[in-house]
């Protein structure tokens, strides 16, 4: 009986090594599988934080990519609007238009004044107008050439429109105005006249008195 027993004791532990042999083989052909699908190392940190780092800035490049591209432009019904191609109209941002500002022309104020003081007897009164008068114009000096050339005239034609005029005609600022707007029209008329072109912008009464 213990002949027979001692050879079952040799296969039981001969059975056993063998279903251990196999599990190591197993475990080993698990490692072997693993090693070749997801490699031989866990890899540096180092490169990991690299390949990290650079995926972040590509990231933005992309975002940026898309920015520049825009959204469609839709319609009053939400739908998309598309060119002749049949591709989407991207919604652009208003350009910044820039405005010029425009240049004004600068004229230089060009100055005359008739020699002596001009007087004349006012209408209907005993007293008497002197003054002085001057001239302006802003395009060239041909104009004062002309008052120059024909200043006879002028005067005589001046001398008749204060003839014209009454004392009260004649007194208080705004009635000063209203003389020098009308010895300018006075002097233009006889210019154009004469010239062709009268020229004159504006008379000064350089001296006013009235006695």
């Amino acid at each position: 009986m213990a002949e027979e027993e001692e050879p079952k004791k040799k296969s039981n532990i001969v059975t056993i090594l063998i279903f251990v042999v196999a599990g190591f083989v197993l475990v080993a052909i698990g490692l072997g599988v693993g090693f070749m699908v997801f490699g031989g190392s866990q890899g540096n940190p180092q490169d990991i934080a690299n390949e990290i780092v650079s995926q972040k800035e590509v990231e933005p490049a992309a975002d940026a990519e898309e920015e520049e591209e825009g959204e469609c432009q839709t319609d009053a019904e939400g739908e998309n609007i598309l060119d002749e191609e049949g591709n989407c109209l991207k919604v652009q941002d208003p350009e910044k238009v820039s405005k010029e500002t425009p240049e004004k022309e600068v004229f230089q104020t060009l100055y005359y004044e008739l020699q002596g003081n001009l007087t004349t007897n006012l209408k209907g009164s005993r007293r008497f107008l002197q003054i002085g008068v001057g001239v302006s114009t802003k395009y060239d000096q041909a104009i004062l050439t002309n008052v120059e050339t024909h200043l006879t005239a002028l005067k005589a034609d001046i001398l008749a429109a204060l003839s014209d005029y009454t004392e009260e005609m004649v007194e208080g600022r705004e009635a000063r105005k209203m003389l020098a707007n009308d010895l300018r029209d006075v002097i233009n008329a006889k210019l154009e006249e004469l010239e062709g072109f009268g020229g004159i912008e504006e008379v000064h009464l350089t001296s006013y008195v009235l006695q």
